[in-house]
């Protein structure tokens, strides 16, 4: 079996609320072994046989069927987490700014995300590899970043989401513990 992570786009905020321990239920009962959520935002560590595109096609089609949302994930082998976080060149913390990593499951859409945040004045970005775009945002304003109010749009949607270098160090962690 292979470990992953999962990383849902979209809940607990804006009327989606999903308990992590109904998400767990939900997702073993799919048939993932070694489930484990982590913080409340969507975050899933698990093992499977299938691949990454199976294991996202069944986690979204669980997500949808038990919680009745039209559900997006995206999901990467828990080596390649390690590897972009490896491949981070901002810090964990700082006083002044927050790191963020925006993860795609579609290279096309994460390619032009890339284009419009490099188009920004002042912008600070770095591509971490095909799925992964890591940015910084001031303590206190990532909403009103230029880049967060752009990656928000709703054409990103489908195929992207947003997590905090801490949050991914966290899921790294757990994805190896599997």
């Amino acid at each position: 079996m292979t470990s992953y992570a999962v990383f849902l786009r979209g809940i607990n905020v804006g009327g989606i609320n999903i308990k992590m321990a109904d998400l767990k239920v939900a997702l073993e009962a799919a048939g993932f072994a070694g489930v484990k959520t982590l913080l409340a935002s969507g975050n899933v560590v698990l093992a499977s046989d299938l691949d990454v595109a199976g294991v996202k096609a069944k986690c979204e089609k669980c997500l949808r069927d038990s919680f009745g949302y039209d559900a997006w994930v995206v999901v990467l082998t828990a080596a390649r987490v390690a590897d972009l976080v490896a491949a981070c060149p901002y810090p964990e913390d700082d006083k002044s700014t927050h790191t963020y990593i925006t993860l795609g499951s579609d290279k096309a859409v994460l390619d032009e995300l890339d284009a419009a945040g490099a188009a920004l004045e002042n912008s600070e970005q770095q591509r971490l590899g095909p799925e992964a775009l890591a940015w910084l945002a001031p303590v206190g304003g990532t909403l009103d970043s230029p880049f967060s109010k752009i990656s928000a749009k709703p054409r990103y949607k489908a195929s992207t989401t947003t997590r905090n270098l801490r949050t991914m160090i966290k899921v790294r962690d757990a994805a190896a513990a599997l």
